[in-house]
Parts: structure tokens; C-alpha cells; sequence
């Protein structure tokens, strides 16, 4: 699809899904026609490309070896509590400087200003007393754990035992988990402690404005949305309500909002860290991961969420899980950060042409950056990558459609985003959805070759193409002419959800006083790689360090 034809979501919202029918057939018939005209070789001799092919490609990749040496995280200490993140945290218990007790009461003084949340908290999750307390008992015994005392938030799809989890719909009532999901289990088990639940388009895929609780606005300027669909993680996150949240990524939905708010964070290698108590919105798209603001925590943080937990069935090997872990726990050095050996790759089609010049340019500083540290650039381009763009949209919308289809009685009550997907999703055929279910494995054989050939170890592309999306139209800018946001949003992002890549954004500048992201990629379980590639950036620059407030 070109820019111009890119349905958008701004139908009326509508009583029955059969009233969106004729729209939904309109805005996907040029994907489906696309599609069909390349149909794949029939049996017995057409291509291994059945549905768990995918899967079992990449349990079968092996765990690269990092090229790039961590660089020492530089601890800080002379600033308020609720601006230190998570290493910065765990120093400061360490040493005795603070307690757990106290930036939790330093934390819930800024939870209950309006003007900082911006709508991104939907409420206080229990019990964050007691666990506060057993973490400074802790912490004055020698017992602390990985993660001890670090408060976290958690976006509305993914359960707490206990707390309201709606995933921001007028569908679930008022629902109350009864478990909490394998990552919340985990980051507890560490010694985290979950404090917020934050605010999520519906199902993490709806309308920018919110039918059940509003949009969440962006820090960096009050009248745009922070992106979606982490949107209160990223919000929290960024007016540092919290030092780290949990979000979801099946189009873009972590790098998003991290690279419009100026976070860091990160989509797993598919099936790194396990799927279980969270939302489905396309199962084998959604990936579930941290959100912080530095590559340095994120590191920590996805060493606790990695590994299967025996209950999602596309979760990791246990060995693989075991070789990322090992990766993510070496520490840092205090040498001088290099990159000399390691080779990066550029786009120079699809990744570059929807982007505003401030955009280009943030990117190109970050490229620059790593040159200079001695990195090579050779320039890589992902195979048919439009295509793949329409097989995201309709693979998307095909399983959020039969992720939703006993509630279509209470259609009324989805927000327009949700009826207008879940419409589309019901117009591809059998044949439609499979033939772009199958192609993922011959397109993740075709970038998995691009990186081999080129022989790069990540590939660096621009993050968002333009800044964050106003509010009042729900339209990004690009070059002075605005674009209806679906048509940007996820553009440089879906791809690696449908391939299954590991993709980091990280802080890359400004463009006219609004943050931007770079998108650091690579191969099957080189999760650690773009996470220190990531750490080298903001080792030698302080763009992940500013905050709205200057």
C-alpha cells in the first residue's frame, strides 16, 4: 500500500460489526489482491513453509556471540530518588543512601498529580507497603535479590493477581486477575515490586483516545499522545512515576511510545520471554518486554523475563534462554567504549522513506556516533519489505478478529480502533491469512541471508518517522505535511514483529523540541547485542537523559 490508500481508523463507531463490513472489504482488498497475485509454489514441491516453521527456525538459530564489550554503567547519585533508574536504585540501597520505604513514598507523592500522570495511570496495585518493608529488611540483612526494591509498572493486558486488569476495554466489566502473568511473577521473584497498572489502547490496538479511560498524553507536550499501545508505561515512565514498566509489542506497540517519550526499550527475540496471563491481541506477533530508561537496566531486567516457563507453547529453548541470559548478566567495563570490529548495517529503502528531515538527521547522528567509535557501515536492505508490511496488517487483524469473536455481541462497546480491525479482520479468506502466516518463514530465511551476506551484526534504522502524533487530528507531521498517524506509526516497526527479530529503540535526539528513536536490530537471539549497542549510545551521549521538564 502507498501512504495515500492506507486505511485509516476514523470510521464511525458502529452498533454491529456488519456495518463496518463494506469499509473493512474496501480497505483490505488492495492487500489481499497484492497477495494473491504472488501466491506461494503448491505441494509437493513448493517451500517448508508451514505455520511452525516459523518458530522452529528460530529455536534452531543459534545465539550469537556478542562483538561489542559492555560499557560501565555510570551510577547516579546526586539526584532526587524518582529520577534514579534501576541500577541507579540498587546503588543507592546498596550503599545505604535510601531505602525501598522511602522512594516508594517519594514515588506515590507523584502518583496522585494529574498533571503528571497525563492519564497514565489506571490505578495502585496493592500491597506495595509490605513488600517495601521486606525489601529493606532485606537489603539490611545481605539477602537482596537481583531486582530488590525496584518499583515497576504494568500496562492493562498483562494480569496481577489482584489487581483490575481490562485491558482497556468496556468488554471485560470489571475484571480482577486472579494470577499474575509469568513476567510479573518473575520480576517479583526478583524482588520487584509492582505498583501501577498503566493505560493501554484497547486490546493494544484501539483508538488513540481511549473509549473507557481517555488518551494519555505525551510529557514532551501536553497536546500529543504518547503512542501506543504501551501508552501509561510510557507516560509513568517518562514523568518517572517508575524506573521500569512492562510493555507489549505486536506492531510497534514497546518501540512506539519509547521512541515519541525518549525511553529505551526493547521486543524480545519471539518466544524469548513467555506470553502467559497477558491479552492475546495476534499471537504469533505479540511479544511481551521491559521498558526503562536505559539500555543498562533493560539488560538487567530481560535477564529475569527470559526463558520458557512451560506453559507458552512458542517459548524459547531452555538452552538457548540459558546462552541470552549468560550474555545479558556480563557486567560492564570501565574501558573506553569501541565498537572497532563491528558491523552495522543502514537501509536505504523502506526504513527512510516516510521520515521527517529532523528524523533523518537524529538517525544519521547516531550513525555518525558509531563510527566514530570504530564501527563499519555498510548499507542493508530487508527483503520485499512492503510486502511484508501488508502480510503484518493482515495477520494482525485475521487473529485479533478470532481473538474477539465471542464478544462480537457486545460489539458496540469496542472503541473505533478495535471495531474497525476486527472488521478487516474478518474479510480475508482462509487461503489470505495462511499465505501470509506461511511467507513468514521464507521472509525471516531472506533477512536472516541479508544479515549473513552483508555480515553485520546489527542493523540501525530510523525509529518512528516522524514525532509524536497531535491529539486534536491524530495526524504525525512529516516535512510540513500531515500524514493520518496509522500511515506512520508502525511502519519501520511491524516488520520485525512478523519476523520475529530482536529490535531495541533507544533515544537518538530531538526534531523540533520532541523526541526521537533509533531502531537497533538483529539477528534471531542477539537480544544482548542490540541491548549493548544501545548501552554504547548513551555511554557517550546524554539524549537518554533528558526529561520534559528540561
Amino acid at each position: 500500500m502507498t501512504t495515500t490508500d492506507y486505511p485509516d481508523l476514523t470510521a464511525a463507531s458502529a452498533t454491529t460489526v456488519d456495518d463496518l463490513l463494506p469499509q473493512a472489504r474496501a480497505d483490505m482488498e488492495p492487500l489481499l489482491a497484492a497477495g494473491r497475485r504472488t501466491p506461494l509454489a503448491s505441494v509437493p514441491d513448493g517451500p517448508a513453509c508451514e505455520p511452525a516453521h516459523s518458530t522452529a527456525l528460530l529455536a534452531a538459530s543459534p545465539v550469537p556471540a556478542s562483538p561489542i564489550e559492555a560499557p560501565a554503567h555510570a551510577v547516579r547519585t546526586d539526584t532526587p530518588v524518582h529520577e534514579l533508574g534501576v541500577l541507579d536504585l540498587l546503588a543507592a540501597y546498596r550503599s545505604g543512601a535510601t531505602t525501598p520505604t522511602d522512594v516508594l513514598t517519594a514515588l506515590r507523592a507523584r502518583w496522585s498529580d494529574p498533571e503528571l500522570s497525563g492519564g497514565a495511570v489506571l490505578a495502585v496495585i496493592d500491597g506495595a507497603d509490605g513488600a517495601a518493608a521486606d525489601s529493606d529488611r532485606r537489603w539490611s540483612t545481605g539477602t537482596a535479590r537481583p531486582l530488590e526494591g525496584v518499583f515497576f509498572a504494568v500496562k492493562d493486558i498483562i494480569d496481577v493477581a489482584g489487581a483490575p486488569v481490562t485491558a482497556g476495554s468496556r468488554t471485560t466489566g470489571d475484571r480482577i486477575a486472579a494470577t499474575d502473568a509469568t513476567v510479573v511473577a518473575r520480576l517479583r521473584a526478583a524482588g520487584a515490586i509492582p505498583v501501577l497498572m498503566t493505560a493501554t489502547t484497547e486490546f493494544a490496538c484501539g483508538a488513540t483516545h481511549n473509549a473507557r479511560y481517555g488518551a494519555v498524553t505525551n510529557p514532551w507536550d501536553r497536546n500529543r499522545w504518547t503512542g501506543g499501545s504501551s501508552t501509561g508505561s510510557a507516560g509513568a515512565l517518562a514523568e518517572r512515576l517508575v524506573p521500569l514498566a512492562l510493555g507489549t509489542d505486536t506492531g510497534g506497540s514497546i518501540r512506539v511510545p519509547s521512541a515519541l517519550c525518549n525511553l529505551t526499550g526493547i521486543k524480545p527475540t519471539y518466544g524469548l520471554v513467555p506470553r502467559t496471563g497477558v491479552a492475546s491481541l495476534s499471537w504469533t506477533l505479540d511479544h511481551i518486554g521491559p521498558m526503562a530508561r536505559s539500555a543498562a537496566d533493560l539488560r538487567l531486567a530481560l535477564e529475569v523475563l527470559a526463558g520458557p516457563d512451560g506453559y507458552d507453547p512458542a517459548a524459547v529453548p531452555d538452552e538457548t534462554a540459558q546462552q541470552v541470559q549468560d550474555g545479558l548478566v556480563a557486567a560492564g567495563t570501565a574501558a573506553a567504549p569501541s565498537l572497532a570490529g563491528v558491523r552495522l548495517g543502514v537501509p536505504t529503502t523502506w526504513f527512510t522513506e516516510l521520515c521527517d528531515a529532523g528524523v533523518l538527521a537524529a538517525w544519521e547522528t547516531v550513525v555518525d556516533t558509531f563510527r566514530t567509535l570504530g564501527a563499519e557501515i555498510v548499507s542493508v536492505d530487508i527483503p520485499e519489505a512492503h510486502q511484508l508490511h501488508d502480510d503484518v496488517t493482515i495477520v494482525m487483524t485475521c487473529e485479533l478478529a478470532s481473538n474477539q469473536e465471542g464478544a462480537l455481541e457486545k460489539f458496540a462497546l469496542y472503541d473505533v480502533g478495535t471495531q474497525v480491525r476486527i472488521a478487516r479482520g474478518l474479510v480475508p479468506s482462509a487461503v489470505d491469512y495462511l499465505r501470509s502466516v506461511r511467507r513468514r518463514t521464507l521472509a525471516q530465511q531472506d533477512a536472516i541471508r541479508a544479515f549473513d551476506t552483508a555480515g553485520i551484526d546489527v542493523l540501525v534504522t530510523p525509529g518512528v518517522g516522524a514525532t509524536a502524533a497531535r491529539l486534536s487530528d491524530v495526524t504525525m507531521e512529516i516535512d510540513g505535511v500531515r500524514y493520518p498517524m496509522q500511515s506512520i506509526v508502525g511502519r519501520n516497526t511491524g516488520l520485525f514483529d512478523y519476523l520475529g527479530l530482536p529490535a531495541v529503540m533507544a533515544p537518538a535526539g530531538f526534531s523540533d523540541g520532541m523526541p526521537v528513536g533509533v531502531q537497533l536490530v538483529g539477528r534471531p537471539w542477539a537480544d544482548d547485542t542490540c541491548l549493548r549497542l544501545a548501552q554504547v549510545l548513551q555511554s557517550v551521549t546524554d539524549v537518554h537523559d533528558r526529561r520534559a521538564d528540561g
